[in-house]
């Protein structure tokens, strides 16, 4: 029953996890630039995302621009991409894998089969989070770098926006949902290996039958 519990905890992480990870890669606040300038009425703050950047003003105007060129945009951009799209594709597959092995559903099978799933989809979630983690990190990087260089004029200088910080909360709630999962059907094998099951021996009716043989002889 714990360990039924345990894995229905992780499945959340799971879930809150994707929904996460979707929401990083879709949002346009990775990089976040606020002007304000000499007047507050007339502030800007610019957005840099994956796939779109959009402004905002004060007054209440809202603009975005798509990213249709993809070789125009920088290498750690790119590599977002690519990573974040794997990362949400992975969790897809873990959430639904995971739905067949858990132990408080009826899909799956037998009690291995649904052991195997379940590491199937814990290592899902391992991967997911290490490709959502990577390509936050390197932006992070990117920005803090492009941040400490004296000779890039403050008005291009960005801070990290929330999609970011998502990023990083999500890769780490699928990572932790990944090892649970993965620790609770390793236990259980683990278990098995060194516990085996006891194997009943039984005389055989041929040494019998040829014990009996024997004495008719000698009678």
């Amino acid at each position: 029953m714990a360990s039924a519990s345990l894995q229905f905890f992780a499945f959340i992480l799971a879930l809150f996890g994707v929904f996460g990870d979707i929401t990083a890669t879709l949002l346009p606040n990775w990089k976040v630039n606020a002007d304000v300038g000499s007047n507050i009425i007339t502030a800007i703050t610019q957005m840099q995302g994956l796939w779109m950047d959009c402004t905002w003003y004060s007054t209440g105007m809202f603009s975005c621009t798509l990213k249709y060129s993809v070789l125009s945009l920088p290498v750690y951009i790119q590599a977002a991409r690519t990573t974040m799209v794997l990362s949400c594709i992975l969790s897809a597959f873990g959430i639904c894998i995971t739905t067949v092995g858990m132990k408080c559903t009826k899909l799956g099978g037998d009690t291995d089969s649904k052991s195997n799933a379940c590491f199937a989809g814990g290592v899902c979630f391992i991967l997911a989070g290490i490709f959502g983690l990577v390509p936050t990190s390197w932006y992070t990087r990117e920005i803090i770098a492009s941040f400490l260089d004296q000779t890039i004029p403050e008005s291009s200088k960005h801070e990290p926006g929330g999609a970011v910080y998502t990023g990083f909360i999500s890769a780490g709630f699928l990572l932790i949902a990944g090892v649970i999962f993965c620790t609770s059907c390793f236990k259980k094998q683990q278990g098995a290996w060194i516990y085996p099951p006891k194997q009943h021996h039984f005389p055989s009716t041929e040494q019998e039958s040829d014990a009996g043989y024997n004495l008719k002889d000698y009678v």
